[in-house]
């Protein structure tokens, strides 16, 4: 299997229908192009003109950089797909993110150990408090 990796956007088709795959509901495709269009860094992989793998960082691209949309597609999983997409973004940082920036993301339930092996730790609650989020309906 031949990977091709792009650091441009998906286009919003191929965006939406690889968040489907793995369950994932889609907001209104205009939504999901101004975020694609306002995201710091995207990685892409491809076999032949499928898209099988995605992750992308937001944020404000000096103190803080979150990690989103870390997908890799189920038949394509357990290929090392997610650990390439990882190094990739990793690389990004390592060239952008300074002393002082937070570098944070949520995983997904059961996906902590995989993040773990790039160094991204737990929140424990003290000091930081677990974290937070609001969905918006």
């Amino acid at each position: 299997m031949e990977l091709s990796f792009t650091n441009q956007a998906p286009n919003v088709d191929e965006f939406m229908l690889l968040r489907a795959k793995i369950g994932w509901k889609n907001p209104e495709s205009t939504m999901v192009k101004k975020s694609l269009d306002n995201s710091i860094f995207h990685v892409c992989v491809y076999v032949e003109s499928q898209l099988v793998g995605y992750g992308r960082i937001v944020g404000d691209g000096a103190m803080y950089f979150y990690l989103q949309d870390i997908i890799i597609d189920p038949d394509y999983q357990s290929h090392g797909i997610g650990k390439a997409v990882m190094q990739k973004i990793e690389l990004f940082l390592a060239d952008n993110a300074v002393s002082g920036a937070t570098i944070a993301l949520l995983a997904a339930y059961g996906k902590e150990e995989f993040y773990a092996k790039f160094g991204y730790s737990s929140r424990t609650g003290r000091p930081l408090g677990l974290g937070m989020c609001k969905f918006v309906a």
